[in-house]
């Protein structure tokens, strides 16, 4: 089979790989679609390998259909050859096939394109755990999610509302403000124009404080936000694209009992990523399937077209995910 590989100079091509080998728990999977992430380019450039055991190329989430069926994963749960489906990878997405454990697969919602459906797995059960399970949010509470245009910000930000908590956002521009409009934050803050620190101080006088910040930028400005939290707030850390150092007043955290939370998907056990998934399918499947949560597609392209799709996320240019589609060729 064929899938995508770094070059020496960090360039990508396609090419001959072997085919995978299939264990008895797991199901091959026929590639349609396979969604990119940040990830994605941090294990492009040496910075983020993939847990043991899986492939080495790029790709943590895919959808597409069931070829085979491994004899304990046929007995363990219900998948069956020709089912649509979506998964969870800790690597190995960007290809024509791959190999999932029976409980890393979900089935592609009933109002899901296999486009919007291959965008699901990795961002939505990221949203999950950080709003629900590391952020323990509940209705009507306040929620930030920094950069707002990203494709992670398009899950986290519309899965919040539909679970009633109050969103505040950043954006860089007033051309983005306008882009992520169908998201429908709260508050949408214009960095550019006007400074989140004073912005977030007037919210928690106004009796609307911040209960969970998920934030992917980190920097300077990480350090002067934090201070201006509701009592108990959750800070929780996923990436410090601004910068990785920042300047705390540690009484203020400790006064106001304020938790910073380290938080990635990919580090955690596979018990846990199937815990996370089962309850997507339980909780939050039925709010894509009425359309109260809707990936948000910025552009489809061709896996051969790799290279062009990761400049897209390395230059900021989408708002929502990029997504590759597969022609796979029979094994």
């Amino acid at each position: 089979m064929k899938a995508i590989l770094v070059n020496n100079d960090k360039s990508l091509r396609w090419d001959d790989v072997p085919d995978p080998i299939m264990k008895k728990d797991e199901c091959l999977i026929k590639i349609e679609a396979a969604a990119l992430n940040r990830a994605d380019l941090m294990q492009r450039e040496g910075d983020y390998p993939p847990p043991a055991g899986c492939p080495e190329w790029m790709g943590l989430e895919i959808a597409g259909s069931i070829i085979q069926v491994g004899e304990e994963a046929a007995e363990k749960s219900n998948w069956k050859v020709g089912d649509k489906v979506c998964a969870l990878l800790g690597g190995g997405g960007y290809a024509e096939y791959v190999n999932v454990k029976y409980d890393m697969l979900m089935p592609v919602p009933e109002s899901c394109s296999m486009v919007e459906a291959a965008a699901i797995p990795e961002a939505f059960a990221t949203a999950y755990l950080n709003l629900f399970i590391e952020g323990n949010i509940k209705e009507g509470d306040t929620l930030l999610m920094n950069a707002g245009a990203s494709g992670l910000a398009s899950v986290i930000i519309p899965m919040a509302k539909a679970f009633g908590i109050r969103v505040i956002t950043t954006v860089l521009s007033d051309e983005l403000k306008e882009s992520i409009r169908h998201l429908n934050a709260d508050v949408v803050v214009n960095t550019s124009k006007e400074n989140i620190v004073e912005v977030l101080e007037r919210e928690l006088e106004n009796g609307h404080g911040v209960d969970v910040a998920i934030d992917c930028l980190g920097g300077e400005i990480m350090g002067k936000c934090i201070h201006y939290l509701n009592h108990g707030a959750r800070w929780i850390m996923i990436a410090a694209l601004a910068g990785q150092k920042t300047e705390i007043d540690l009484k203020n955290i400790y006064v106001r009992n304020v938790r910073i939370i380290g938080s990635t998907l990919r580090s955690r056990t596979p018990e846990m990523k199937a815990f996370i998934l089962s309850e997507l399918v339980k909780k939050v499947f039925p709010k894509i399937e009425t359309g109260e949560i809707k990936p948000t597609i910025y552009k489809i392209l061709p896996i051969i077209e790799a290279e062009t799709a990761h400049n897209i996320l390395y230059k900021g240019q989408n708002v929502g995910k990029v997504v590759l589609t597969v022609d796979g060729t029979q094994l």
